[in-house]
This record gives C-alpha cells, structure tokens and sequence, in this order.
C-alpha cells in the first residue's frame, strides 16, 4: 500500500490557456513544485527591491508619514536660527537684570567681556590665564601703535590673507561647504530679508541683476581681495559706491535660477584664485 502511495505522488504540474470555444491551446506552462516556490520567492525579491528603489532614489520617499522634506529641513535650518537669536536675547536680559540690581546695590555691573572671561576660567589653569592674558596685551599694545583702522596714514599696509580681520557677511548656517572643484563658494542659509554685510572696507565693481545669479554685487577690496554675494532679494548699494567693512550692501533672498531656497551664495577670491571662507571668517 505504501509502495503505491509512493507512486501516485504529483511531482509535475502543468498549467494550461485553451480557448473556449475551439478548444485550441494557447499557452501551455510546465513545472515543479520546487520551480514554483523558487519563482513565487524571486517575485516577492523583485517586488521588494523594485519597491525599495522607488522609495530610496524618487521623491516618493516624501509620502512616507514623518519623513523630512527640503521644507522640513529649511523649516528646521530657520528655526535653529531663531533659537539662537532667542537665546542671545535671553542672555542679554539676564545680565541686564543683574547689572540693575548691581547698580541698585551701589556696586560696580559686570561687563560682557568680563563674563566671557569668567566661563572660560574654569577650564584654564592658572599659568595659561597668566600667558593668555600677557599675550593678550601685547596684541593690544600692537594694534595700538599700528593703529588698525588707518587714522594716520596706516592704509598703506600690505597684508597677506591670513593677516586680515574679516568681518562675517551673514550669520547663519553654512548648507553647503566649499568644494575647489565642484563647488567653489559656500551657502549660508539664513531667513529672507536678512542683512548681508561688506567683509571689508572696498569699492562695489558689480551691483545688477543675473539670469542665473538673481541679484549680485561684487566688491573689490585691498590686497588683490574680491568677494561676492549673489541670489540677493535687494542690493542697498550701486556699482561705483564705496563700501566700509560691516556695511550693509544687500538682504538675503531666493532670486536667479539656480537657487532653491532663501541664501547667499558667497565667493572669496585672492589674487585671482576662489579660496575657502571659512578658513578666514567665523559663521
């Protein structure tokens, strides 16, 4: 009896497409149980990965619920921004109502300088306070004597790059970092109608529109230096205009083409070369 079960055991299977009415075979397919499994598990792999790749290469990751967008992140970016313009003010305040009751008391209010100094003790010791203080008076005594500001006569000075004091064009975030090849500028994202400012003191040789660029203006600085702002929503400043460093020269905005968001595009040139800014300017 076993022997005959055995023997009655379906191996092959077969799937037929006749039609109906002349009974004639269309389609006919032969198969195993062992090909139908390996085919019902090579279907759900494609399926998966066809699925995966639509997920993780097209916006329709975006569908996900919770996943973050370009306006999740800019939204995100912006509110940083505040946050820390929010903690700035609260720090503000805080000494501000402890200065008032210092000055109530009859005694002397503490200056920022000296608060900064006071965090920063605890980390020093005291042979590296001494040193930074000494060096910190030798700075002082020689920025003095130089006079930093040209008020006698100093402006024809010749320093190198690294020598010079930048000011910061926009506080913000820097969203794309500078790249010698494909990227040679930085992107400071910040909210629209933020002021941009001159990094030195320079005359304007550029303040117009751009296709590509939106509103751009470029100056032209001591010691072979050109910087460049672009995508701005407003130039504050005309071609032939001379420009002192911190001076406001445009507001951030999303003109041009190439753009996809509120930033300035910032370029630095030295000697004709672009160099990276944030090797010379804090953002």
């Amino acid at each position: 009896m076993s022997k005959a079960k055995k023997e009655n055991k379906v191996k092959d299977f077969r799937v037929n497409v006749v039609d109906d009415a002349s009974h004639r075979q269309i389609w006919e397919r032969k198969f195993t149980r062992g090909s139908f499994i390996a085919a019902i598990i090579s279907t759900l792999v494609i399926l998966a990965l066809i699925a995966y790749c639509l997920v993780a290469f097209t916006p329709l990751r975006t569908t996900i619920p919770g996943y973050p967008n370009a306006q999740t992140k800019r939204d995100a970016i912006q509110n940083a921004l505040k946050i820390d313009s929010l903690e700035n003010i609260i720090s503000r305040w805080e000494l501000y109502s402890i200065n008032l009751g210092r000055i109530v008391d009859g005694e002397e209010p503490y200056r920022i300088d000296s608060t900064i100094l006071a965090s920063q003790e605890g980390r020093l010791s005291g042979l590296e306070a001494e040193y930074l203080a000494g060096k910190d008076s030798l700075l002082r005594q020689t920025v003095m004597q130089e006079e930093q500001f040209s008020i006698s006569g100093g402006e024809g000075r010749q320093l190198t790059i690294e020598g010079m004091h930048f000011f910061t064009p926009l506080s913000g975030v820097v969203s794309q970092d500078y790249d010698p090849v494909l990227h040679p500028y930085i992107d400071i994202t910040a909210p629209a109608g933020s002021v941009v400012l001159s990094i030195l003191d320079g005359t304007v040789i550029f303040a117009g529109w751009n296709d590509e660029s939106g509103y751009t203006i470029q100056i032209q600085h001591a010691n072979d230096i050109v910087s460049i702002y672009k995508h701005n929503q407003k130039l504050l400043k005309k071609t032939g205009d001379k420009v002192s460093a911190g001076a406001s020269i445009a507001l951030v905005g999303n003109t041009g083409s190439l753009t996809t968001g509120d930033h300035l595009h910032f370029e630095l040139w030295y000697k004709g070369d672009a160099v990276d800014p944030t090797k010379y300017i804090s953002f």
